[in-house]
């Protein structure tokens, strides 16, 4: 889809048009969902990344569509022209994705079983996108596309070039169906019908072990193998830092505005000792803790 985005994108150069074309990457791994964005006009095109209302989305592999947390769908509505690879018709995904949008099929080779394994799938989806936009000619995207692969060798431009072209043509019946649409109006904006979530007092809805309703009896610094220390002569008081940032809601405040650790319930976690300031929080192993407390020892 990277290398989909290049000639595209050289093709759109090659044909007059200012061009910016940016990749998105998720996961580093084999099968994860891969995004490459294309932005082309007459003018200085300044905005990169993430393109928010597509006037065209192209789908190499159809199995993506079901997956919502893809997002192929987002900002897709009447106006967009949708482009799937796949075995499917487009009135079928026309029902399975409930959509307004226009749906053309790119048909997906039946030879290939493995979706992972799509041979020169990036060169037939430029190619196809190509036709439907219809300000690119079928030699200036020839032109784009060998000159994107030509580092590959000519047996690798030839191939991929015979497989595009055949997109191309399979689409250009439907030349010029992609339109520039323009970006929403910020007068025509309409507000969401948000959902008010009621905010409850910090005793209510932040942990609290001595709260109503909570395991108090669960004495959970059982769990304990690491016990934090408060040194109170580094400590300067600043006490919201780690009662907020405990987990648990573990660490008190004292009438004179100090932390205090509830060891009944402590687990350890340490998250106090990461988060202190002037680092007054230090960690012990449990047992040794409990050696000192046996023989009178301050930690």
């Amino acid at each position: 889809m990277k290398t989909a985005s290049r000639i595209l994108g050289s093709a759109f150069f090659m044909a007059g048009y200012e061009v910016q074309d940016a990749p998105r990457y998720g996961a580093e791994r084999r099968g994860a969902p891969l995004f490459a964005y294309v932005r082309a006009d007459k003018s200085p095109v300044n905005e990169r990344g993430i393109i928010s209302h597509p006037d065209l989305v192209v789908v190499s592999d159809d199995t993506l569509l079901g997956m919502p947390a893809a997002g192929v769908l987002q900002g897709v509505d009447q106006h967009n022209v949708l482009l799937i690879n796949s075995h499917e018709q487009a009135e079928t995904w026309v029902h399975r994705l409930n959509t307004a949008a226009t749906v053309l099929i790119l048909p997906a080779r039946e030879d290939v079983e493995d979706r992972a394994e799509l041979p020169y799938i990036g060169s037939s989806c430029a190619a196809a996108s190509a036709a439907l936009t219809g300000v690119i000619s079928r030699k200036i995207f020839a032109e784009a596309l060998g000159e994107e692969l030509k580092h590959l060798g000519e047996k690798v431009v030839s191939e991929n070039l015979e497989i595009a072209l055949s997109a191309f043509d399979a689409m250009s019946s439907h030349s010029g169906l992609v339109k520039e649409s323009a970006l929403p109006s910020a007068t025509d904006y309409q507000k969401p019908d948000w959902i008010e979530l009621p905010f409850d007092d910090a005793e209510i809805s932040a942990p609290a072990i001595h709260a109503g309703v909570t395991s108090v009896q669960v004495r959970t610094g059982l769990w304990r193998t690491m016990r934090p220390v408060i040194n109170y002569e580094r400590c300067s008081g600043c006490w919201w830092v780690c009662s907020t940032y405990c987990p648990d809601g573990a660490i008190n405040v004292t009438s004179e505005g100090l932390p205090d650790i509830d060891y009944d319930h402590c687990k350890g976690c340490l998250v106090c000792v990461a988060q202190c300031p002037p680092q007054a929080i230090e960690s012990i192993p449990e047992h040794i803790a409990k050696e000192n407390e046996a023989s009178g020892v301050s930690a």
